[in-house]
């Protein structure tokens, strides 16, 4: 086997530095965040009545969020009608019509984009990346 000439940390970075942007800019044209659309994808796929200790350490374990700015983001989602609850959250029903909206939207995005590649080689990506992230996680999680 040769050394790759740029190591697989550089270009798994590289990658999620590219595809952030293009989701930024992609939700942008929907006047939303990618914060927001990664707390209502959490709300909707872990939920219903998700914990809202649960849902905020995962979302301050984001690059872009800190505890101060999820207290902020999830304000907001409230004020905006989008989420409801105390110590657990749910969708309000504009809330699960935005949701539904924007995975629509993304998800057409990226059809788009991996339908020019090969499916068996999504899929090998897509089981090697959660592998190393359940690795990693675990290796965290005992030190």
């Amino acid at each position: 086997m040769t050394t790759p000439q740029v190591s697989f940390g550089q270009t798994l970075a590289f990658a999620e530095r590219t595809l952030t942007t293009a989701l930024r800019l992609h939700l942008a044209k929907r006047q939303t965040t990618p914060e927001t659309w990664y707390a209502l994808q959490l709300i909707a796929t872990r939920g219903p009545r998700i914990a809202r200790q649960t849902l905020s350490q995962d979302l301050e374990g984001s690059r872009t969020l800190n505890a101060d700015s999820t207290r902020e983001l999830l304000a907001r989602l409230e004020t905006e009608g989008l989420i409801h609850g105390d110590t657990e959250l749910d969708l309000t029903t504009e809330g699960e019509t935005l949701y539904r909206s924007l995975r629509e939207y993304v998800t057409g995005s990226t059809t788009q984009l991996l339908s020019q590649f090969n499916a068996d080689d999504i899929n090998t990506t897509m089981r090697t990346l959660q592998a190393i992230t359940k690795q990693v996680s675990e290796e965290l999680a005992a030190s």
